[in-house]
């Protein structure tokens, strides 16, 4: 299961429609809605500077979050839509949708690599060059993984590793369907830089 699923605070809008939104604009708050789960839509106001900085730590529409209102249930939510203004682009109005534990939804999870110290391609002075530091996987929402292990153990110089050998949990799978390298063990750079200096030593064929 996921770790820590970051919150999302808001509160309830009073009042519908387009005078109860540019009221809660006039008040340096962004006006919003959830709906979906199986319940009611609610409009929801979020304090302007607190959403700007959700929106500018990136992912904020692959993001899953712990919606709390005062006076609701915790919900899980990820949102669908952010509207912005069309000349300043600042954010004026959030979509976010209520999510079951049978929903599918896309998210970046993140990769962890473990035994360095039994990595053979470490001990020689290799380095490991990270490709991919997360990885977006289309998963349940009752069932979203904390993060993914590989295991560095055995590795050599020259190793790549794939998303094909990471053991994914079951029911999860990545959005991109080749088998894409999350990262290498590449060879020191003083060895690549002797090897360009002997291929250029060597004499050319005539």
């Amino acid at each position: 299961m996921a770790g820590e699923i970051p919150d999302l605070i808001a509160e309830v809008r009073t009042g519908t429609g387009k005078g109860a939104a540019r009221k809660a604009r006039r008040e340096q708050l962004v006006p919003g809605i959830v709906y979906g789960g199986g319940a009611d839509p609610l409009p929801l106001n979020f304090k302007y500077n607190y959403l700007l900085a959700k929106l500018k730590a990136g992912r904020f529409l692959s993001t899953l979050f712990n919606l709390k209102v005062e006076g609701q249930d915790d919900v899980r939510v990820i949102c669908r839509a952010v509207q912005r203004d069309v000349v300043k682009g600042l954010p004026t109005h959030i979509d976010l949708m209520r999510l079951r534990r049978a929903s599918r939804i896309n998210l970046f999870i993140p990769v962890e690599f473990t035994n360095h110290e039994q990595c053979v391609g470490l001990k020689r002075g290799g380095t490991l060059t990270i490709v991919r530091p997360e990885v977006e996987l289309n998963v349940l929402a009752g069932e979203i993984p904390e993060k993914l292990v590989v295991n560095l153990e055995g590795l050599q110089i020259g190793d790549t590793i794939t998303i094909s050998a990471i053991t994914l949990p079951e029911g999860t799978k990545p959005t991109i369907e080749r088998d894409f390298v999350i990262a290498n063990i590449s060879a020191p750079r003083a060895l690549v830089a002797a090897e360009d200096d002997a291929e250029e030593a060597e004499p050319a064929e005539e």
